[in-house]
């Protein structure tokens, strides 16, 4: 029986009969179950699109008189039934994944994140990470891990993003109404609000805990704009991944120091401490602090802590490794290193890091050093981590630095395409997601014939196209749209067209431009008659990246070249809504990393489980996963020098498109149209990528190889 901390509010008068649909809006179980989703989108499937498929927005509008129809509908009232019967042996369930194979095992797994990325409504996640981190709460709930999240509640979350006519991105920062998501906030038997408090130099930072059900996990979420607080405090936690490095470092030792002392609060005693990136690594001293407090000498402290502790880091790339300035230590921490019976030089050695501009105080310095358990997140980011941190275990050949891998996967049936979920079912049986990892269940994927797979992938590049041309549509009738901007937002898109997807965070080392390295060569490749290609690019840069601004404007300007003739398009404001549209709708799913900067990468894996087929380079995950037959890559398995890099695999892009990509999509179609040899690709990529690069296989790995060993 899954215990929550909050008890839900009365916010909702519901009819009697379908009351727990109240119920049902505060737990995200619904997010990945598309038969709850339907109990909303039966209703008035119009608002529920306007809402953004936000449960509690459409039960407070949707008028009382249709309620009251629906809760004396018989055929409603079967699904809804039908649902509960779910959601309770859900919730219910003792025989989880955990429970049958640790049943031994006590204690709680805290999981420290920087973002979530749960569902679109809740916009605290950026990107990659973000989603990755709410993928791992909803799969850990799936087999029944002991796990909580913490995290930080941003009132204005990430920011959304406009294109200007001329290409430049811009952002607009939309404050979060609370009150109209799930989320509860923490109190005292009494009622009153359960606060923590961090110590800075200049004032105390008091937080509110607010709860978040995500299926059985708990997700508790920190908040710093309570009245008491001053204006910089409450501001601290309006935004996500603050420019500005006052804020910034404050943000983690909130997230690190407060987030123990929330779970202290709430009165959980975790025997597993997970670092989801660097942002949470101030986490390991104020567990030490804990044990100073009792007399524990601070070295003493600190190894006894490392035990428990699980670092994972996720890129190579400095920019995703936070290091701040020695004085912003001072400036914030100067408190903290007496409560640790230590002086100031001995905390900053914790972290002491040689960057190009100086010395620095290195999170993942800290999270390495004083982690036990250590992974990256591809079998080639492992590598190259051992090589980059080296440093740290000096007297260690890079080979035997003590840094695993786990590589990333996905939650399935968050990005799980409804009716290919149900084809499965007809094959796989109607349990076919407890086994998801099984690679023998997708040998079955050769009993699905070829034209019921091939109508499933049309009717979702269908679907994808119509909610794109409407979605510009609804853009344009707002104004302040240019005509151009319409047919560059994929006005034109055509659904039987080959499909090609690029959709993610526009960092530099991504190239997004590659494609369009010889723009004639690239037109007269999209442009043929009889074998068309259309490309979809998405994706927002953060704030301050400049170089990752102009990138989207280089792409930008491109797409409204009017010779491209719609065929290339740019979707702006990129959320977890518009990605489950792409992943479920493209054919062909296109990645271009500088190798190997790409520490593993996800939204391939996503594409993948829906029957697209991916193109790229082999860093990251898909250096694991391809093998020749299950999709392609873009240039050599092997290191290529800087200089030559690009035009090495620019070359790859445009011949493999040509020879192999294009004619295989376009000849060899039968008397139904279908493509034979295709569709042979596709099912190869299903039975092998979907097994291997599932959650439920991450989350196994990370049990067996750093979980139970931190518990124990």
């Amino acid at each position: 029986m899954t215990t929550f901390k909050t008890t839900l509010p009365d916010s909702l008068v519901l009819p009697q009969r379908i009351n727990r649909l109240a119920e049902l809006s505060y737990n995200l179980w619904w997010v990945w179950n598309p038969t709850a989703q339907r109990l909303f989108n039966k209703i008035d499937s119009n608002l529920w699109e306007r809402v953004n498929h936000n449960p509690f927005l459409f039960l407070r509008q949707i008028p009382n008189s249709v309620l009251t129809h629906y809760s004396q509908d018989g055929q409603y009232l079967a699904l809804y039934d039908q649902v509960f019967q779910l959601f309770d042996q859900y919730l219910n369930n003792k025989n989880s994944w955990f429970a049958e194979n640790y049943p031994k095992e006590g204690g709680t797994i805290a999981y420290f994140s920087m973002e979530f990325g749960l569902h679109e409504t809740l916009p605290i996640y950026s990107g990659g990470l973000g989603v990755l981190s709410g993928d791992h709460l909803k799969e850990a709930s799936d087999m029944g891990l002991p796990l909580v999240g913490v995290g930080l509640l941003y009132t204005e979350g990430y920011f959304s993003q406009r294109i200007s006519e001329d290409g430049w991105q811009e952002s607009i920062n939309n404050p979060i109404e609370f009150n109209n998501l799930p989320l509860n906030i923490v109190r005292h038997p009494d009622g009153s609000e359960l606060y923590i408090e961090v110590e800075f130099p200049d004032g105390t930072v008091k937080a509110r805990i607010w709860e978040l059900r995500v299926g059985r996990t708990p997700l508790f979420l920190l908040d710093t704009n309570i009245e008491s607080n001053n204006p910089q405090i409450r501001q601290l936690t309006t935004r996500l991944y603050w420019s500005d490095i006052n804020l910034r470092v404050m943000q983690e030792v909130l997230l690190g120091v407060g987030g123990v002392r929330a779970l202290r609060a709430l009165g959980y005693k975790p025997t597993a401490w997970h670092m989801n990136e660097g942002h949470a690594a101030f986490m390991t001293v104020e567990r030490a602090r804990e044990l100073v407090a009792t007399g524990v000498p601070f070295e003493a402290a600190m190894e006894q802590c490392k035990a428990s502790n699980i670092f994972t880091t996720h890129t190579p790339v400095p920019a995703g490794n936070d290091e701040f300035p020695l004085w912003l230590v001072d400036k914030y921490l100067s408190t903290y290193w007496p409560q640790l019976n230590i002086s100031r030089d001995t905390f900053i050695d914790l972290a002491k890091h040689h960057a190009n501009w100086g010395e620095s105080f290195s999170m993942p310095v800290l999270a390495l050093r004083y982690s036990e358990g250590r992974n990256a997140v591809s079998e080639l980011h492992g590598s190259v981590s051992r090589k980059m941190w080296n440093n740290i275990w000096p007297d260690r050949d890079v080979h035997n630095v003590p840094i695993t891998h786990v590589t990333n996967g996905v939650h399935t049936g968050t990005w799980l395409a409804r009716r290919l979920g149900n084809l499965y079912s007809k094959y796989f049986g109607a349990n076919w997601q407890d086994h998801i990892d099984d690679p023998e269940m997708w040998v079955k994927i050769k009993d699905i014939p070829n034209n019921e797979l091939w109508a499933v992938r049309n009717h979702l590049k269908r679907k994808m196209t119509l909610y794109f041309q409407e979605r510009v549509r609804q853009r344009w009738i707002k104004g302040g749209y240019h005509p151009v901007q319409v047919i560059a937002s994929g006005a034109l898109l055509d659904p039987y067209v080959l499909t090609i997807g690029f959709a993610r965070r526009f960092a530099t080392y991504k190239r997004a431009s590659l494609v369009m390295d010889d723009f004639d060569r690239l037109l007269s490749i999209i442009n043929q008659p009889n074998r068309p290609v259309q490309i979809i690019f998405s994706g927002k840069a953060h704030p301050a990246d400049e170089p990752g601004k102009l990138l989207i404007q280089e792409v930008y300007r491109a797409v409204k070249k009017a010779e491209n003739g719609g065929r290339i398009v740019f979707l702006e404001d990129y959320d977890m809504n518009v990605a489950r549209y792409l992943v479920q709708g493209v054919d062909i799913w296109m990645n271009t990393p500088k190798r190997p900067n790409e520490a593993s990468g996800t939204s391939g894996m996503k594409a993948a489980a829906n029957g697209a087929l991916n193109f790229s380079v082999l860093d990251g995950w898909w250096r694991e996963a391809y093998n020749g037959e299950n999709g392609w890559a873009i240039g050599p398995d092997s290191e290529v020098p800087d200089a030559v890099q690009d035009h090495t695999d620019v070359e790859s892009l445009y011949n493999t498109l040509e020879k192999e990509i294009i004619p295989l999509y376009y000849e060899n179609r039968d008397t139904d149209d279908v493509p034979n040899p295709w569709v042979t690709r596709v099912k190869a990529s299903l039975s092998t990528v979907t097994p291997q690069f599932s959650m439920r296989r991450m989350l196994k790995e990370y049990t067996a190889k750093l979980y139970i060993p931190a518990m124990k």
